[in-house]
């Protein structure tokens, strides 16, 4: 595992999370740049990927929140000794997660615990760390870690994450290995650490008010910022497995009746195997297209991410010389801006060459306008992500699996796809399971701007429904347009005892629509992807030779993807409307009866025997509107299975490498 670090420090990954002068390669943002280190390294093994990833997430608290000094330091340290330097290179460890019940569910409930060791007039307050930590990776090399603590000493305040240092006074035990089953590839302990370090290891500094140490940022600031961008390539890490499966699963089914008496060379049965069945070529396209979806979007959010970090400092340095410091202020101050916002949204996704270039320009660089709507999107796309990609990924990894049959579950399967599927299960744990995601999005999907964003997303695809025929823009259009309406829906209906529905102890209902939103996001940007391909293709001399087939192809699978998220999110949301007060219809005072009356309910939306009934009598008028856009989704299917069709095919006919380029076992 230590000879990974090595093949990293001489690719030159270690340094890409660094700037120049601290020794990297690229200035500025780099969550586009460490997505493509683990979309290539999580190809072939995802714990490569994950070793490779660890140093950055440890020193993220310290390029994020730490001040300019801390940064400088740690960030220049972990960079490869150059010519003429007599120094060893830094490995850094980020200790979030303790040894506690239910561990990684709660990151707000810490046990590490910090107090002040020793206070002498005029000097920097030493500080006592004590820090279990539970499933931390890297800790074989670590020579530092971020590690997050809360307060056990009335003269320090809150919570605050600190950098601990090997040479520190105290113990510093790498703890045990964690006996896990996947990952192998990453190293994973369980450290007991209890150390006394300088209060200017506190990331961010701290002020001291009535002799009170108080942190600049608290632990939850710190990895709220942290975890916006780095749930993104753990994401991406599941995605990839998708693509990286279909080369072996087509080998195996175009190897699998060779060597028989029953199998001639040059029959269909020798060159397609297995292919000549309409089932392994659809299921195949099913893995193909999830993959291609999750990794869309996913890259959507990483170049999202890169534009957003300069606004967000360019926000906080435009608040700071107004002296708007407090974040209701701050908040107070975006709310005015709202309208604008909502304009520039239109602008941006408005039909090529009818926007008003001049007041578009105006609004892309206006900082306030930009980080207000960049904020909206980024809070739905990274926990969006990290949701989707390992949630479904893994499920779709099962599919690789089984398309291979026994031979996927032995150690000589090419694309190691039985540790692959294994390891997608702990990738949908990393930086929070499911749940923490499906929390997150219960707060942000409901927000404003994100709706009006997925109102233009609305006309966006329609259009390209009507210019790009095949592209699956429809019925993807109408699958946002239901769930969007159900939404609305659910934000205001009650259930039977008058309670809201939609409420953030109603998991039953806001988890289940994180999860639609989640199917929507993907095709969506894979479609975006796709549009890009078509208009940019022919400049490029590598894609000009045989760019139809290709889109064509493309337009198959993001039409497969869109399908399949129409059908959840139509699932979802029918389960979500009906399945609360179903037998409570409304009285003529608009109050609710407990129970139909026989001729009350042949006038309400469904009949005595359970049909619809007369539609035109219903006296909910809101579900007519939903059975019309139900009824919507279902129309915009048509063509979608044909997509199927022809993307099978195309599969049976992609041409593939004689033999493997990578190493079995």
């Amino acid at each position: 595992k230590g000879e990974l670090l090595t093949a990293f420090d001489q690719a030159g990954l270690t340094a890409l999370f660094m700037d120049p002068h601290q020794g990297g390669f690229i200035e500025g943002p780099k969550n586009l740049a460490l997505a493509l280190v683990a979309f290539e390294l999580a190809w072939v093994d995802a714990g490569a990927a994950t070793s490779s990833l660890a140093s950055c997430l440890a020193l993220a608290p310290i390029h994020e929140k730490g001040t300019p000094e801390q940064r400088d330091k740690y960030m220049s340290a972990c960079v490869p000794p150059q010519p003429g330097e007599d120094r060893e290179i830094w490995r850094g460890a980020f200790a979030l997660t303790e040894p506690l019940p239910y561990v990684g569910v709660d990151t707000g409930v810490l046990c590490g615990k910090a107090a002040v060791a020793e206070w002498k007039d005029g000097e920097e307050p030493m500080l006592q760390v004590d820090k279990r930590g539970r499933f931390i990776t890297n800790m074989d090399f670590a020579n530092f870690v971020t590690a997050a603590v809360e307060s056990n000493d009335e003269r320090i305040k809150g919570t605050f994450m600190v950098i601990l240092e090997e040479g520190d006074e105290g113990t510093f035990d790498r703890g045990a290995p964690t006996l896990k089953m996947v990952h192998q590839l990453s190293s994973t302990r369980d450290p007991v650490l209890n150390l006394k370090v300088p209060a200017s290891r506190i990331i961010g500094g701290y002020d001291v008010v009535d002799g009170v140490i108080v942190p600049k940022y608290s632990h939850a600031e710190i990895i709220g910022a942290v975890f916006h961008r780095t749930r993104i390539p753990v994401g991406l890490m599941t995605s990839v497995k998708l693509l990286s499966a279909v080369e072996p699963v087509i080998r195996y089914h175009r190897n699998r009746f060779r060597g028989g008496d029953a199998c001639r060379e040059g029959s269909p049965r020798f060159d397609k195997g297995l292919q000549i069945n309409e089932d392994a070529l659809q299921r195949l396209v099913d893995v193909w297209a999830a993959g291609e979806a999750g990794c869309s979007l996913a890259f959507g959010a990483a170049r999202l991410a890169d534009s957003f970090d300069p606004i967000e400092k360019a926000k906080e340095a435009h608040f700071e010389a107004e002296g708007v410091t407090s974040i209701r202020k701050q908040m107070a101050a975006l709310r005015k801006l709202r309208d604008q916002v909502r304009e520039f949204i239109k602008l941006e996704y408005s039909a090529p060459g009818t926007r008003d270039e001049d007041r578009y320009n105006e609004l892309l660089n206006n900082t306030l306008v930009q980080y207000a709507y960049m904020e909206a999107l980024a809070g739905v796309l990274n926990p969006g992500v990290k949701l989707w990609n390992t949630g479904e990924g893994a499920n779709k990894m099962r599919e690789a699996v089984a398309l291979v049959g026994g031979y996927g579950i032995t150690e000589d399967c090419p694309g190691f796809l039985m540790q692959k599927w294994s390891d997608c299960q702990l990738e949908a744990t990393y930086e929070g399971p499911e749940a923490v995601q499906r929390r997150h999005l219960t707060m942000t999907m409901t927000s404003d701007l994100f709706g009006c964003t997925m109102e233009n997303w609305i006309e966006q695809m329609r259009r390209a429904g009507q210019d790009i025929p095949g592209l699956g823009g429809y019925v993807l259009a109408s699958a946002m347009e239901l769930w969007q309406w159900t939404l609305a829906f659910l934000q205001e209906a009650k259930d039977e005892n008058g309670k809201k529905l939609y409420h953030n102890k109603r998991q039953g209902v806001t988890f289940p629509m994180a999860d639609a939103l989640g199917w929507i996001l993907g095709p969506y940007f894979l479609a975006s992807d796709v549009m890009e391909l078509i208009e940019k293709g022919p400049m490029s001399p590598t894609l000009a030779e045989g760019l139809d087939d290709l889109t064509g192809f493309y337009k198959d699978l993001c039409h497969v993807q869109a399908a399949r998220a129409a059908g959840e999110v139509a699932r979802i949301c029918s389960e979500l409307v009906y399945g609360f007060n179903w037998n409570r219809c409304p009285t003529p005072d608009g109050g609710i009866a407990d129970k139909c009356e026989p001729e009350q309910k042949s006038k309400d939306e469904c009949a005595q025997d359970g049909t619809l009934g007369d539609q035109s009598k219903c006296s909910r008028p809101e579900l007519v509107r939903f059975r019309e856009l139900k009824a919507t989704v279902d129309m915009c299917l048509a063509g979608s299975r044909l997509a199927k069709d022809r993307a099978g095919n195309a599969l049976a006919e992609v041409m593939i490498p004689e033999a493997l380029d990578y190493p079995q076992g």
